[in-house]
């Protein structure tokens, strides 16, 4: 009976000891958790793509990732990394990412997230079909469409290569970035991700109804009755504008003020009337504008995320004919533009402004000087005397001198590029006055051109509103070389959201939107 009890007390004892070494020592470990030990058969990856075809795309990438690590990465003996369960959620989840996708072999990669699934030992199949997932997602959610497709749209912005085999190291590491959806995008883009949800719920609640006018009536305004008040009041509600009554067929002075913030979120000024116009807006179903929120997140894919990061830029928003000055971080400055007319559309891409040009020349380029100049002179012989020009460039070329008149007012604004697009002044000012702001030649008329100019060079060298006064209105050309570099982004949005995910809407004035969901959803 002794012996028996010390055998007990002994191999207890041993068992102790162990638990102990265990708990102490962090190389020894209870069971062994990864495969990543096990090396991969890379002869067996050329099998794989013949089988599954619609992951050759990301062939390269895949074996670039195995040359990296000739092992296992996303299998453990009991089942799958948590970055792999991550990723797996989010490729289901793609709609909510405004993408409406067939994810190939979905069965396959379903039936590895059974718990049948999860509990097959590693193979070459199954763990190629997680790499595959991964750089699918990527691809859809984090790249977008090529670039060579993005330009077809018009859009010129350079697109930042992110190498996304490094990528997964940060994110095998930091399973969070993606869990948590804080991946390296722009950060528009999750504003418009709130939207996207918002919008949908709308959709879900019914949508809006249409806005009718009656017959032989052009407009709403305070004080009128009709049941078309009625359906403004339901419509602005469904949007989130207007919280009052939505039975009344009285214009009020709540369902004014309604009006007036939808007006003013969307950039536009209420005349106290509702016309055509805003009603057009309106009845634009809501399923359109979950799919301008989603075209729009596809833009979002295109920005660099280090824009989010930097003290210092100018953005300007072609739809919205809007342009923020960010200095430190917060916005100084913001501006009504005029923008390209459809025949002269200003392009999307970057600069970096490096000086100002105060009381500029304008040199009429070699298309507006053989359209519009000379077909004048040949009407009027005092043509250029008329408006205040002059032959230059031993008479090849016609250049508008400077003073009040001159069609690039009296500041401009260089980021030298080869579209020969620039910020500028104007003596028409009444432009900024209209909805419809696409009338330049392409360059970009700046409403508040003399406050753009003041706010650059007080920052840069201490001037003062006299001194950029007195530059403004010399008779000869002056110019302000930038001591550090603005970046500027001349950008195409027609959907824009603040950080609750409330969303502006502009016009899709060159009619960009459709050539892009021709590419978004075929592709």
């Amino acid at each position: 009976m002794k012996k028996r009890n010390i055998g007990f007390i002994f191999i207890v004892g041993i068992m102790l000891l162990v638990l102990s070494c265990k708990k102490n020592n962090p190389e020894v470990h209870t069971h062994d958790d990864s495969s990543k030990d096990i090396a991969i058969d890379t002869t067996k990856f050329t099998a794989f793509f013949n089988k599954y075809p619609e992951f050759k795309n990301y062939e390269g990438e895949i074996r670039k990732l195995y040359q990296k690590h000739n092992h296992y990465i996303w299998h453990e003996k009991r089942g799958f990394i948590e970055s792999a369960e991550i990723i797996y959620d989010k490729v289901n989840q793609l709609d909510e990412e405004g993408l409406q996708r067939k994810v190939p072999y979905k069965n396959k990669i379903d039936a590895l997230f059974t718990r049948k699934g999860r509990r097959e030992k590693p193979n070459v199949d199954s763990e190629l079909l997680l790499s595959a997932m991964y750089f699918y997602y990527t691809d859809k959610v984090l790249d977008g469409i090529d670039t060579s497709k993005s330009k077809q749209t018009g859009w010129y912005l350079p697109r930042e290569r992110v190498d996304y085999v490094a990528y997964l190291d940060t994110l095998m590491q930091e399973p969070k970035l993606l869990k948590d959806g804080t991946e390296k995008l722009f950060s528009e883009y999750y504003n418009l991700k709130k939207g996207l949800k918002k919008y949908r719920e709308i959709k879900n609640k019914g949508g809006w109804g249409k806005i009718e006018l009656p017959e032989n009536v052009k407009s709403l305004q305070k004080g009128d009755s009709a049941q078309a008040v009625v359906q403004l009041r339901a419509r602005l509600a469904a949007e989130g504008y207007f919280k009052g009554n939505t039975t009344s067929n009285v214009f009020d002075d709540d369902l004014y003020k309604a009006v007036d913030n939808y007006e003013k979120s969307h950039y536009s000024e209420f005349d106290g009337k509702v016309g055509p116009q805003i009603i057009g807006e309106l009845n634009i179903p809501v399923e359109e504008r979950i799919k301008t929120i989603s075209l729009n997140m596809e833009r979002c894919r295109w920005i660099s995320p280090d824009i989010d990061t930097l003290d210092e830029y100018i953005a300007v928003n072609i739809p919205s004919y809007r342009l923020r000055y960010v200095h430190d971080g917060d916005i100084k400055l913001i501006s009504n533009v005029v923008v390209g007319k459809e025949l002269n559309k200003t392009v999307v891409f970057s600069g970096q402004m490096s000086y100002i040009v105060f009381s500029p020349y304008w040199n009429v380029p070699e298309s507006i000087l053989e359209k519009e100049i000379k077909p004048g002179i040949a009407k009027n012989s005092n043509y250029l005397a008329q408006h205040n020009m002059e032959w230059y460039n031993n008479g090849k070329s016609v250049r508008q001198k400077p003073g009040g008149n001159n069609s690039l007012g009296k500041v401009k604004f260089m980021f030298p590029n080869s579209n020969n697009i620039y910020l500028h002044d104007t003596p028409a000012k009444s432009l900024f006055n209209r909805n419809d702001r696409a009338f330049s030649h392409g360059c970009v008329r700046v409403q508040k051109a003399k406050e753009l100019a003041l706010a650059i060079t007080k920052e840069q060298k201490g001037w003062n509103e006299g001194e950029v006064d007195k530059a403004m209105n010399a008779s000869t050309e002056q110019y302000f070389n930038l001591e550090k570099k603005i970046p500027v982004y001349i950008t195409y949005f027609t959907a824009w959201a603040d950080e609750d995910g409330n969303v502006a809407f502009f016009d899709d004035i060159y009619e960009r939107d459709n050539s892009l969901a021709n590419l978004l959803y075929k592709n």
